[in-house]
């Protein structure tokens, strides 16, 4: 189902079963994350845990997908999910920008905000973002989708996953020379710096603004009377509209960035591809400047439990939850193309997102609303390289 169409009346039947196992799921989140808060520096893995979930369901429940709102705006004119995606990163940085005004009074110093996914802004970003874009048009999602897919039981999501972690391999074995090349030297551009909180918001919100009027210069399509009247339906089997995915993503994100740090999902699946291509001896002896960089930290540590792993462990298991309460979970068979897509996406998505510090949610979202210029970099070569993958690809008969 792509983001712009409307649940149709036929919702398959959710039984008893269901919603107990649902319940049941939800249950050990909470038990989970009570036990955690509990354990001596427990408190922020138990958040970790808890905003996952949140982030899983709200991903679940609109069908938040960079390439499907974005596939929607392509072939059928239809604005609305993209449209979404702009609600969130207005609510994020008008977020952030109360945040960083409470943490970093005066900007203009040479200061970052602590945690920020603030990168260098050059060639290589916008590489790394063609990169990520073509692995988005290849395998059928990016990483944050093919995660809460992964709870609807998708054919192509473990194979993508898995892909990912070659593809970090890949961007480690790649990081030195384009380091040395390209990233070095390259500005880390702060927005926030130069216009301060107030002018970094304007210009961000009138982009988004414009953005947004030149989507509705048409008409947009049609609604279709409401499936459901029933609350309890229209939260958890329906499908929510894609603005009101947005705005719970751009709270979501604005509330982890206080507590915790920037929603990412990338970096416990670098920190584990690295800890195995290590521990193969695949890696170089040293990355340049990797580990001082924001964004995706791969940092080798030996911790079992992570933040970032427990908010991805979250973010599946409450898309199963949610996918199971509304009758989307359709685990399938995987086929060859399934296999081979998601594997070859996978790889340019993994080191899109390596060599870019992060994925269409950290570098992207979590940059756009810190006010990096890098988000920005980052998120016009990612829709350039999905729209010149999806053409090349279709013209060639290799994607629908």
């Amino acid at each position: 189902m792509t983001a712009g169409t409307a649940v149709v009346a036929a919702v398959p039947a959710v039984t008893g079963f269901h919603v107990g196992v649902s319940l049941s799921l939800a249950a050990l989140l909470a038990g989970s994350a009570w036990h955690l808060s509990g354990e001596a520096g427990g408190g922020r893995l138990a958040l970790s845990l808890v905003f996952g979930a949140l982030f899983g369901f709200v991903l679940q429940r609109s069908r938040f997908c960079f390439l499907c709102v974005w596939r929607d705006l392509l072939d059928r004119g239809d604005p609305r999910g993209v449209l979404g995606i702009l609600a969130a990163l207005a609510l994020g940085m008008a977020g952030y920008a109360v945040v960083f005004g409470a943490w970093l009074p005066d900007p203009s110093g040479t200061r970052l905000p602590p945690g920020a996914h603030v990168g260098p802004v050059g060639p290589v970003l916008a590489l790394a973002g063609l990169a990520f874009g073509a692995g988005m048009a290849v395998s059928g999602s990016c990483l944050s989708a093919h995660l809460y897919r992964l709870g609807e039981g998708s054919a192509t999501a473990p194979f993508a996953l898995l892909g990912s972690a070659l593809g970090f391999v890949l961007g480690f074995l790649t990081w030195n020379p384009l380091y040395l090349a390209g990233i070095a030297e390259a500005p880390v551009t702060w927005l926030p710096r130069h216009l301060g909180y107030a002018g970094s918001l304007i210009a961000g919100l009138a982009v988004l603004g414009g953005a947004a009027l030149w989507l509705l210069r048409r008409p947009l399509p049609a609604a279709p009377p409401p499936a459901v009247a029933d609350p309890w339906r229209a939260v958890f089997v329906a499908r929510w509209p894609t603005w009101l995915g947005g705005l719970a993503v751009g709270a979501i994100g604005t509330l982890s960035y206080l507590r915790l740090g920037p929603l990412g999902v990338t970096a416990e699946i670098g920190g584990r591809s690295r800890q195995g291509a290590a521990a193969l001896g695949l890696l170089p002896e040293r990355l340049e400047g990797l580990d001082a960089f924001r964004g995706c930290a791969t940092a080798l540590g030996d911790a079992l439990l992570t933040p970032n792993g427990l908010f991805i462990g979250g973010l599946v298991v409450a898309s199963f939850a949610a996918a199971l309460a509304a009758g989307q979970f359709r685990p399938a068979r995987p086929g060859r193309g399934h296999v081979l897509r998601g594997l070859l996406g996978g790889v340019l998505l993994g080191w899109g997102a390596m060599t870019g510090l992060g994925c269409s949610i950290g570098t992207l979202v979590s940059g756009i609303m810190a006010g990096a210029l890098s988000g920005w970099v980052f998120g016009i070569a990612m829709l350039a390289g999905i729209t010149g993958t999806l053409g090349l690809g279709r013209r060639l008969g290799w994607l629908a």
